[in-house]
């Protein structure tokens, strides 16, 4: 049986029928915004070989690189992929101390600190998705030399943090059920 090149190996991920169907579909949802963020990496990376490519040989570039590059690429890259990261374990955490304290009060800890991600992460979604929508609202745009809307990278924000507050609370579900801190 081949690996999931996408297996989330630092949890636990055995369900039961019913038991983890929204944590499965959380998954599911983080894996697709991280495909779709590798996918806009690779982009950007063709993007911006080609254009060195023609820089180089022919003294000429692809127009409008550096603003698609800095307002569509690098965004979207960087924040659909925040809830597959959080499903992973993989961001900063620093432990040094709550290592040696009781299992149960590490639980309790991570209970907390779930809560408060949602908390943080449930603000600046909110906020990310009225500066979307009223970035769609004017159809805003930069100053370059043709008109470049940025409306639509807005709302690589508002999903990345939806992304990740479901992977917390899925993350979250999954303490509860396993009794333990993650």
């Amino acid at each position: 049986m081949a690996s999931d090149p996408l297996d989330l190996s630092g949890h636990d991920n055995d369900y039961s029928a019913t038991d983890g169907y929204l944590e499965r579909l959380f998954e599911r949802l983080n894996k697709a915004f991280l495909v779709v963020g590798c996918l806009f990496m690779a982009i950007m990376m063709l993007h911006v070989s080609i254009d060195v490519a023609l820089r180089f040989l022919f003294n000429s570039s692809v127009i409008g690189t550096l603003e698609t590059v800095s307002f569509y690429h690098m965004v979207i890259a960087v924040f659909l992929p925040l809830g597959y990261v959080e499903l992973k374990g993989e961001h900063i955490r620093v432990d040094l101390f709550v290592q040696f304290l009781p299992k149960s009060l590490q639980f309790a800890l991570y209970l907390f600190a779930c809560l408060l991600g949602l908390i943080y992460f449930g603000m600046l979604g909110y906020q990310s998705f009225l500066d979307a929508w009223r970035s769609t609202d004017r159809l805003e745009t930069i100053m370059s030399n043709f008109l470049f809307y940025i409306w639509p990278s807005r709302w690589a924000l508002p999903i990345g943090f939806a992304g990740i507050c479901l992977a917390i609370l899925a993350n979250l579900v999954r303490a509860l059920r396993l009794r333990r801190a993650l």
